[in-house]
């Protein structure tokens, strides 16, 4: 009998309201950044052709750019790690901490760090963590995950956050007016940043060559953070690291516009190491602690080219399936197209507990067009889709495709099927024989057949005068 997939269940429960929030939000990403982009490149698709093959030609050559990158942090100042495993990640960052008896930390906005459950492992180790991020910060008031990997409460509105400000007294009285959130919010973190004791961030990109971080936001907390903190720890993926900081032009002009609609980001910090002798704020220590966790692995598959991505979302706003059902309904950090092929990589061990997200997919393409590095991720999705066939993950939505390449490969049968197509629009689908189709369609709509007149055209057509 066919099933549903995990992915058709969420989507089929989801609250009309929280669907409607993540589909509004989502369109409009995907049209502003097709307007800022086309309306200031000429050939934006060339563009992302560069991107994508610098980042190509930095996975190829990783080891040599993870040893420079090492080499030129660690002259700037800076202790470098190397953590293979989730677990190594967080018991690196939980003992600096602990060398500094560290209580009280703000964190900036990272999936890394998401990825790895970093906030409630520090919390359960007597580590105070606050998310200082707008978005990220409502998630922790709400004990929620995020939904997407830019915009963390698109599946959100005002009206739940004021009742949530109120709740956990950053709000003494309810109001749902944007800028007045936004207001409380910043007055509510203001006394976080100048208390805590350490920084925690992630990083967009990481210039091999020079040693440099650079962070992006819209909100300047990652540099509120890091002013007053003597500690800065920098939790980077290593796929986050590009040759040179002459790549950067390509990438931060890509990452806005694909993110967010802006030409660049508000805020575009370019890190150089822990404080100098002649700045008056800033870390006095930092760490960068280099993310493996799985990457490795991805890098030696015939996935590879899914490291490519800089984490922009614009394949979450674009897609479909996405809109529909939101980021949780891929339970990963990791949502949409972006998370159905790289969830079940990077945790390779539950690949069978992922092994449905490749299949939430329409292979449309969109996801390919809007990808400001060109990962052709459709062609990830199969080869995900193939791999689970070879390991035989059972797959409950699955159609047995037998029957189509019979047909597909028989141009007698083929011509058969397609002369009583239109009878489909009659056929009784809650008949015994065809119950299991019906229960498949239960939560799909089967359209009309419209074929069926090519080939009587094409019989009757004329043919060329010579």
């Amino acid at each position: 009998m066919f099933g549903t997939q995990l992915i058709d269940d969420y989507a089929r429960q989801i609250a009309d309201e929280k669907q409607a929030s993540v589909l509004n939000g989502s369109a409009a990403g995907t049209e502003k950044r097709y307007q800022v982009l086309h309306q200031d490149y000429a050939q934006p698709d060339a563009l992302r052709r560069l991107a994508g093959s610098i980042k190509d030609h930095t996975l190829h050559h990783l080891g040599d750019y993870l040893t420079q990158a090492e080499h030129s942090l660690t002259q700037r100042g800076v202790h470098v790690h190397f953590a293979e495993t989730d677990e190594d990640a967080r018991q690196t960052i939980l003992t600096i901490l602990q060398q500094h008896q560290v209580s009280r930390l703000t964190k900036s906005k990272s999936m890394a760090a998401e990825e790895i459950h970093l906030n409630p492992f520090l919390i359960d180790n007597g580590v105070e963590c606050l998310e200082s991020d707008l978005g990220e910060f409502i998630i922790q008031l709400d004990d929620d995950i995020p939904s997407h990997i830019v915009k963390p409460i698109i599946h959100k509105n005002r009206r739940g956050i004021a009742n949530s400000f109120l709740r956990e007294g950053v709000a003494e009285d309810y109001n749902d007016d944007p800028q007045t959130i936004t207001r409380r919010a910043r007055v509510f973190l203001r006394k976080k940043y100048m208390d805590a004791q350490a920084c925690i961030t992630g990083a967009n990109f990481l210039c091999a060559d020079s040693g440099r971080l650079v962070i992006v936001t819209n909100e300047g907390n990652s540099r509120f953070g890091m002013a007053p903190a003597p500690l800065h720890i920098a939790l980077v993926g290593i796929e986050k690291l590009i040759p040179g900081e002459a790549d950067l032009a390509v990438f931060l002009n890509l990452l806005g516009r694909s993110a967010t609609g802006q030409q660049l980001t508000v805020y575009t910090e370019f890190i150089n190491g822990p404080r100098s002798a002649s700045q008056p704020d800033g870390p006095e220590q930092m760490h960068v602690v280099f993310l493996d966790n799985g990457r490795s692995s991805v890098l030696a598959s015939n996935c590879r080219e899914i490291l490519r991505c800089i984490r922009c979302g614009a394949c979450q706003n674009v897609c479909p399936i996405y809109r529909q059902a939101s980021g949780h309904a891929y339970r990963s950090p990791y949502g949409g197209p972006i998370g159905a092929v790289l969830s079940p990589l990077l945790f390779g061990d539950r690949f069978p507990e992922f092994a449905d997200l490749p299949k939430a997919s329409t292979l449309c393409g969109a996801c390919n067009e809007v990808c400001p590095v060109n990962i052709p991720i459709p062609d990830l999705l199969l080869r995900l889709r193939d791999k689970a066939k070879r390991e035989a993950v059972p797959s409950p939505a699955a159609i047995p495709m037998a029957p189509f390449a019979l047909l597909a490969t028989s141009p007698n049968l083929w011509r058969s099927a397609m002369s009583m197509s239109k009878a489909m629009n009659h056929l009784p689908l809650d008949v015994a024989p065809i119950k299991p189709l019906q229960d498949w369609l239960g939560q799909r709509t089967l359209p009309p057949s419209k074929g069926g007149d090519f080939r009587k055209w094409m019989k009757t057509r004329r043919k060329p005068q010579h």
